[in-house]
């Protein structure tokens, strides 16, 4: 199982957050995410929003640290992403 994970650089609701991704499926993601004590609600479409401060805790949890835009290429790669709908 391999997850992989961005540096919290996105803010958001007066945090930095970072994005928490598997190039193999979602089933994979969820399973890392719920070990990791994340909530159902920082899933949003293909990733799961996780705190600046809970960074270090997701990369002991084995999550692979890769830049911002290779959590995009890994995505697109497995077929998973999911972009916002326009409105």
């Amino acid at each position: 199982m391999t997850v992989y994970i961005d540096p919290p650089t996105w803010p958001g609701h007066g945090r930095v957050w970072s994005h928490l991704i598997s190039d193999v499926s979602y089933d994979e993601l969820h399973v890392f995410a719920s070990e990791l004590g994340a909530p159902a609600r920082a899933f949003e479409r293909d990733h799961y929003d996780i705190p600046s401060h809970r960074y270090a805790d997701a990369v002991a949890a084995g999550a692979v640290e890769v830049s911002s835009r290779e959590v995009v290429r890994l995505l697109h790669g497995a077929g998973l992403r999911r972009r916002k709908r326009a409105a």
